[in-house]
Protein backbone atom coordinates (compact mmCIF):
# COMPACT_ATOMS: atom_id res chain seq x y z
CA UNK A 1 0.00 0.00 0.00
CA UNK A 2 1.11 3.53 -0.30
CA UNK A 3 0.67 4.34 3.51
CA UNK A 4 3.28 1.83 4.06
CA UNK A 5 5.67 2.53 1.63
CA UNK A 6 6.05 6.18 2.65
CA UNK A 7 6.37 5.03 6.50
CA UNK A 8 9.40 2.96 5.60
CA UNK A 9 11.00 5.70 3.81
CA UNK A 10 10.40 8.14 6.61
CA UNK A 11 12.11 5.74 8.47
CA UNK A 12 15.34 5.17 6.05
CA UNK A 13 15.55 9.22 5.81
CA UNK A 14 15.75 9.33 9.70
CA UNK A 15 18.57 6.15 10.00
CA UNK A 16 20.88 8.43 7.21
CA UNK A 17 20.29 11.20 9.13
CA UNK A 18 21.34 9.49 12.62
CA UNK A 19 24.18 8.41 10.85
CA UNK A 20 25.50 11.14 9.40
CA UNK A 21 25.02 13.19 12.89
CA UNK A 22 27.06 10.15 14.79
CA UNK A 23 29.58 10.59 12.22
CA UNK A 24 29.74 14.72 12.78
CA UNK A 25 30.28 13.90 16.12
CA UNK A 26 33.21 11.46 15.95
CA UNK A 27 34.97 13.73 13.31
CA UNK A 28 34.72 16.41 16.37
CA UNK A 29 35.83 14.61 19.41
CA UNK A 30 39.53 14.68 18.38
CA UNK A 31 39.91 18.39 18.16
CA UNK A 32 37.24 19.47 21.28
CA UNK A 33 40.23 17.16 23.24
CA UNK A 34 42.60 18.57 21.64
CA UNK A 35 41.18 21.75 22.47
CA UNK A 36 40.87 21.07 26.22
CA UNK A 37 44.09 19.36 26.60
CA UNK A 38 45.55 23.50 25.31
CA UNK A 39 42.95 25.05 27.64
CA UNK A 40 44.94 22.87 30.58
CA UNK A 41 47.93 23.98 29.50
CA UNK A 42 47.06 27.66 29.50
CA UNK A 43 44.44 28.43 32.04
CA UNK A 44 45.32 32.04 31.56
CA UNK A 45 43.36 32.25 28.25
CA UNK A 46 40.72 29.66 29.53
CA UNK A 47 38.87 32.48 31.51
CA UNK A 48 35.44 33.83 30.21
CA UNK A 49 35.15 37.74 28.78
CA UNK A 50 32.85 38.59 31.97
CA UNK A 51 35.67 37.50 34.26
CA UNK A 52 38.49 39.22 32.03
CA UNK A 53 36.63 42.32 31.89
CA UNK A 54 35.89 42.66 35.73
CA UNK A 55 39.84 41.86 36.39
CA UNK A 56 40.69 44.61 33.77
CA UNK A 57 38.30 47.23 35.76
CA UNK A 58 39.35 46.13 38.77
CA UNK A 59 43.51 45.88 38.06
CA UNK A 60 44.06 48.42 35.89
CA UNK A 61 42.44 52.04 36.48
CA UNK A 62 40.71 53.86 33.67
CA UNK A 63 41.98 57.12 32.53
CA UNK A 64 39.18 59.27 34.83
CA UNK A 65 40.77 57.90 37.88
CA UNK A 66 44.32 58.86 37.11
CA UNK A 67 43.64 62.18 36.21
CA UNK A 68 41.76 62.16 39.74
CA UNK A 69 45.13 60.91 42.03
CA UNK A 70 46.71 63.22 39.68
CA UNK A 71 45.25 66.22 40.61
CA UNK A 72 44.31 65.06 44.35
CA UNK A 73 48.51 65.33 44.11
CA UNK A 74 48.75 68.69 42.66
CA UNK A 75 46.28 69.89 45.20
CA UNK A 76 48.27 68.57 48.04
CA UNK A 77 51.47 70.17 46.77
CA UNK A 78 50.07 73.41 46.21
CA UNK A 79 48.35 73.37 49.48
CA UNK A 80 52.01 73.06 51.21
CA UNK A 81 53.48 75.57 49.21
CA UNK A 82 50.81 77.52 50.42
CA UNK A 83 51.81 77.19 53.90
CA UNK A 84 55.58 77.44 53.51
CA UNK A 85 54.56 80.84 51.60
CA UNK A 86 52.19 82.18 54.39
CA UNK A 87 55.12 81.30 56.46
CA UNK A 88 57.94 83.34 55.39
CA UNK A 89 55.49 85.76 54.82
CA UNK A 90 54.70 85.62 58.71
CA UNK A 91 58.26 85.30 59.51
CA UNK A 92 59.02 88.67 57.43
CA UNK A 93 56.19 90.82 58.76
CA UNK A 94 56.98 89.58 62.19
CA UNK A 95 60.93 91.18 61.65
CA UNK A 96 59.98 94.23 60.22
CA UNK A 97 57.42 94.93 63.03
CA UNK A 98 60.18 94.17 65.49
CA UNK A 99 62.11 96.65 64.11
CA UNK A 100 59.91 99.65 63.56
CA UNK A 101 58.85 98.70 67.18
CA UNK A 102 62.72 99.06 68.17
CA UNK A 103 63.16 102.27 66.10
CA UNK A 104 60.10 103.55 67.91
CA UNK A 105 61.35 103.11 71.10
CA UNK A 106 64.86 104.52 70.56
CA UNK A 107 63.11 108.10 69.16
CA UNK A 108 60.93 107.89 72.19
CA UNK A 109 64.37 107.91 74.70
CA UNK A 110 66.06 109.87 72.13
CA UNK A 111 63.31 112.51 72.78
CA UNK A 112 63.30 111.95 76.45
CA UNK A 113 67.12 112.54 76.32
CA UNK A 114 66.88 115.87 74.19
CA UNK A 115 63.90 117.19 76.42
CA UNK A 116 65.53 116.52 79.74
CA UNK A 117 68.55 118.41 78.10
CA UNK A 118 66.53 121.11 77.02
CA UNK A 119 65.20 121.99 80.66
CA UNK A 120 68.91 121.63 82.19
CA UNK A 121 70.66 123.81 79.62
CA UNK A 122 67.98 126.21 78.18
CA UNK A 123 69.86 129.06 79.92
CA UNK A 124 73.03 127.90 78.43
CA UNK A 125 73.58 130.46 76.04
CA UNK A 126 71.89 133.17 78.12
CA UNK A 127 74.27 132.06 81.42
CA UNK A 128 77.33 132.18 79.21
CA UNK A 129 76.51 136.22 77.97
CA UNK A 130 76.05 136.87 81.15
CA UNK A 131 79.65 136.00 82.41
CA UNK A 132 81.13 138.76 80.94
CA UNK A 133 78.40 141.22 82.75
CA UNK A 134 80.15 139.53 85.53
CA UNK A 135 83.63 139.89 84.46
CA UNK A 136 83.10 143.38 84.05
CA UNK A 137 81.19 144.06 87.87
CA UNK A 138 84.46 142.31 89.25
CA UNK A 139 86.79 144.56 87.38
CA UNK A 140 84.86 147.88 89.23
CA UNK A 141 84.96 146.37 92.45
CA UNK A 142 88.33 145.44 92.31
CA UNK A 143 89.15 149.33 91.91
CA UNK A 144 91.21 151.26 94.24
CA UNK A 145 89.42 154.30 95.35
CA UNK A 146 92.10 155.72 97.42
CA UNK A 147 94.45 158.34 96.51
CA UNK A 148 93.71 157.42 92.61
CA UNK A 149 92.59 160.67 90.83
CA UNK A 150 89.79 159.99 88.05
CA UNK A 151 88.47 156.97 89.91
CA UNK A 152 84.83 158.06 89.94
CA UNK A 153 85.28 158.58 86.00
CA UNK A 154 86.70 155.36 85.13
CA UNK A 155 84.08 153.49 87.44
CA UNK A 156 81.42 154.97 85.86
CA UNK A 157 82.52 154.35 82.37
CA UNK A 158 82.99 151.04 83.31
CA UNK A 159 79.34 150.40 84.64
CA UNK A 160 78.30 151.97 81.14
CA UNK A 161 79.90 149.46 79.51
CA UNK A 162 78.85 146.90 81.68
CA UNK A 163 75.02 147.90 81.05
CA UNK A 164 75.94 147.56 77.35
CA UNK A 165 76.80 144.21 77.39
CA UNK A 166 74.16 143.07 79.45
CA UNK A 167 71.71 145.01 77.22
CA UNK A 168 73.29 143.66 73.85
CA UNK A 169 72.97 139.98 75.59
CA UNK A 170 69.17 140.70 76.49
CA UNK A 171 68.76 141.67 72.86
CA UNK A 172 70.20 138.10 71.60
CA UNK A 173 68.00 136.87 73.27
CA UNK A 174 64.60 138.45 72.63
CA UNK A 175 64.60 139.69 76.23
CA UNK A 176 63.08 143.60 75.49
CA UNK A 177 62.54 146.50 78.32
CA UNK A 178 59.47 147.68 79.27
CA UNK A 179 60.01 151.32 80.27
CA UNK A 180 57.18 153.71 80.50
CA UNK A 181 57.49 157.69 80.31
CA UNK A 182 55.97 160.17 82.80
CA UNK A 183 52.50 160.80 81.32
CA UNK A 184 51.91 157.79 79.84
CA UNK A 185 48.48 156.41 80.30
CA UNK A 186 48.04 153.17 82.46
CA UNK A 187 48.27 150.03 80.52
CA UNK A 188 47.20 146.89 82.94
CA UNK A 189 49.00 144.31 80.98
CA UNK A 190 52.42 146.04 81.27
CA UNK A 191 52.16 148.15 83.96
CA UNK A 192 51.71 147.36 87.71
CA UNK A 193 50.21 150.63 89.56
CA UNK A 194 51.99 150.21 93.28
CA UNK A 195 49.84 153.67 94.78
CA UNK A 196 47.97 156.21 93.78
CA UNK A 197 49.14 159.97 94.21
CA UNK A 198 47.26 163.43 93.68
CA UNK A 199 49.13 165.45 90.79
CA UNK A 200 48.08 168.65 89.13
CA UNK A 201 50.95 168.16 86.02
CA UNK A 202 49.56 164.41 85.24
CA UNK A 203 46.12 163.53 84.24
CA UNK A 204 44.81 160.93 86.63
CA UNK A 205 45.18 157.68 85.79
CA UNK A 206 48.28 157.97 84.16
CA UNK A 207 51.49 157.13 85.14
CA UNK A 208 53.71 160.07 87.25
CA UNK A 209 56.54 157.91 88.54
CA UNK A 210 58.61 155.21 87.03
CA UNK A 211 59.38 152.83 90.29
CA UNK A 212 61.46 149.86 88.21
CA UNK A 213 61.32 148.91 84.82
CA UNK A 214 59.66 145.61 83.40
CA UNK A 215 60.91 143.31 80.98
CA UNK A 216 59.27 140.82 78.06
CA UNK A 217 60.54 137.61 76.59
CA UNK A 218 59.28 138.02 72.94
CA UNK A 219 55.36 138.11 73.35
CA UNK A 220 55.39 136.86 77.08
CA UNK A 221 55.55 139.37 80.22
CA UNK A 222 58.74 138.40 82.52
CA UNK A 223 57.85 141.10 85.14
CA UNK A 224 55.24 144.32 84.98
CA UNK A 225 56.93 147.93 85.06
CA UNK A 226 56.32 149.10 88.59
CA UNK A 227 54.81 152.78 89.04
CA UNK A 228 53.06 155.49 90.46
CA UNK A 229 49.58 156.15 89.01
CA UNK A 230 48.67 160.08 89.05
CA UNK A 231 45.01 160.96 90.70
CA UNK A 232 43.01 164.05 90.80
CA UNK A 233 44.18 166.17 94.17
CA UNK A 234 42.02 166.23 96.74
CA UNK A 235 39.26 169.11 96.83
CA UNK A 236 39.10 169.39 92.45
CA UNK A 237 36.54 166.40 92.31
CA UNK A 238 33.32 167.57 91.42
CA UNK A 239 34.25 171.58 91.63
CA UNK A 240 34.59 171.49 95.78
CA UNK A 241 37.48 173.23 97.67
CA UNK A 242 39.99 172.11 100.14
CA UNK A 243 39.66 173.32 103.89
CA UNK A 244 42.46 175.29 103.43
CA UNK A 245 40.97 177.40 100.38
CA UNK A 246 37.75 178.19 102.54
Amino acid sequence: MTVGKSENSSSDITGEENDVSSQKAESAAPYEKQGNHQANQHPEHNESPETVSHEEGVSAPGPDSTDSEARGGGAGDQSEDDIETLRAENDRLRDEFLRAHADAENARKRAQTEISNARRFALEGFAAELLNVRDSLDLARSVDLDGTEGVVERVVEGLELTLKQLDSAFERFAVFEISPEVGDKLDPESHQAMTLAPSTDVAPNHICQVIQKGYRLHDRLLRPARVIVAKAPEGEDGGEKSPSDA
